[in-house]
């Protein structure tokens, strides 16, 4: 089994920088891909930044171009998502979720989740 570990949500002011960090555990696990999703009050879970595990290629959400920035560590199996520029609207629950490699093959979703950690960003 994979386990993800989450950390290093808080709350923080409009305009602070936090690091989120998500660590893989558990059995030999190389993803296909690793993101972090998050879920506000009230919305759906939405996509906020991927990161391909072979060659680093990365995506973002358009809300978060220019201050967040997806990367991982191969030899400690983590990811990472530095957040800068912080807004109110960034509030929410982030999910770091990996999708192996036959989830990428079938065109399925990311099929290990972590337990979600919660970001404040007060005005």
């Amino acid at each position: 089994q994979v386990q993800l570990v989450e950390s290093g949500g808080g709350l923080v002011q409009a305009g602070d920088s936090l690091r989120l960090s998500c660590v893989t555990s558990g059995r030999a696990f190389t993803p296909y891909a690793m993101a972090w999703f998050r879920q506000a009050p009230g919305k759906e879970r939405a996509a906020v930044a991927q990161i391909t595990w072979s060659d680093g290629s990365s995506s973002y959400a358009d809300s978060v171009k220019g201050r967040f920035t997806i990367s991982k560590d191969n030899a400690s199996n983590t990811v990472r998502l530095q957040m800068n520029s912080l807004k109110p609207d960034d509030t929410a629950i982030y999910y770091c979720a990996a999708k192996s490699f036959p989830a990428y093959f079938r065109g399925r979703a990311y099929d290990y989740w972590g337990q979600g950690t919660q970001v404040t960003v007060s005005s």
